[in-house]
């Protein structure tokens, strides 16, 4: 769990960094924060979502199908659960379930909670934590024979630059036992102008979320941001396949935070980098499983937003030396 020391300090690191000042992405989703993206999942120009949610609903039984009985489900970052909702149903005709939604957002897993609600067989237990505390919680529980199922939908995966996206896959791996899985969404790369759009709406959504950061560090740290001397910004960084989302500084001026005891100035057009979504091939994904001890069971593609749910299977440690 995050706690107010952990958030001080990542902001004055983050913004003490002498090239580029940064955020954290994580803590872009307070409850405000959740709220809208919440509402940046029903845009037009954000795809992604829907796609997730079409490959769930159309291939649920095909992804349980590779899944033997009995099955212990968890999320990594569940939101509101929405898309989930899918796979607990089909998972629920052939057995009860065992559910345990994991996000920092409170305000998340309260309506995660209320949105499956209507699930008779399965049993919801939302856990307040970090990914990985939360994960070896649930494995913990699992009773002799269960097939643990670890879900990381929604494409965050991208949150992570390529090499930490190893290391984090590689940390789930520690936490399975082999044949164990991880349902793996990726968003796959698309025309440069499509993607932007998707970070950068018309109706000012994504900006709204992006700038809610720094009225955060106003309300939690005692800071003096004026939002409206910073815009949104989304750039796409074709050598490393990602959108970048960064707060511009309009003018030059000094900022103060109160409980981190610090203030930084910032020049004019100099930017805060608060998130980048990294955008996969498909035929990369198998390889980038294997570094991390699965094999990449099955692969399913949305075809009208390039987008793949991927299940990869824990491997055995023999197959992984």
């Amino acid at each position: 769990m995050q706690t107010l020391l952990d958030f001080t300090r990542s902001v004055r690191d983050g913004l003490s960094k002498p090239r580029q000042r940064e955020l954290p992405s994580i803590y872009l989703y307070d409850e405000i924060g959740s709220a809208l993206f919440e509402a940046i999942t029903f845009l037009p120009e954000y795809g992604l979502t829907r796609a997730d949610e079409r490959l769930l609903r159309q291939y649920a039984p095909a992804i349980i199908e590779h899944l033997p009985p009995p099955v212990l489900v968890t999320e990594l970052g569940s939101g509101s659960g929405r898309k989930t909702r899918w796979l607990l149903e089909t998972l629920a005709r052939r057995e009860p379930v065992s559910y345990y939604p994991i996000d920092i957002s409170p305000s998340a897993l309260a309506k995660c909670e209320l949105e499956l609600a209507g699930l008779g067989a399965a049993s919801i237990v939302g856990l307040e934590t970090s990914y990985l505390e939360g994960l070896r919680n649930v494995a913990s529980r699992r009773r002799p024979g269960q097939t643990l199922l670890v879900l990381f939908l929604g494409s965050t995966i991208g949150n992570f630059d390529r090499p930490a996206a190893d290391v984090f896959l590689r940390e789930i791996r520690q936490c399975l036992q082999p044949g164990d899985a991880l349902l793996l969404a990726t968003d796959l790369e698309k025309p440069m102008a499509q993607m932007l759009l998707a970070y950068d709406d018309p109706a000012g959504v994504t900006a709204a979320f992006n700038l809610n950061l720094l009225a955060r560090i106003n309300r939690e740290l005692g800071g003096d941001f004026v939002l409206r001397n910073f815009a949104h910004e989304a750039r796409y960084h074709k050598r490393q396949r990602r959108v970048e989302m960064h707060l511009r500084s309009k003018r030059r001026q000094s900022v103060s935070i109160r409980e981190a005891e610090f203030t930084c100035t910032l020049r004019k057009d100099e930017t805060i980098w608060t998130e980048a979504c990294h955008k996969y091939r498909v035929e990369e994904i198998p390889g980038m499983a294997a570094r991390a001890g699965f094999v990449c069971e099955a692969q399913w593609v949305d075809s009208e937003w390039p987008f793949a749910e991927n299940l990869l299977i824990a491997a055995p440690p023999a197959a992984t030396s």
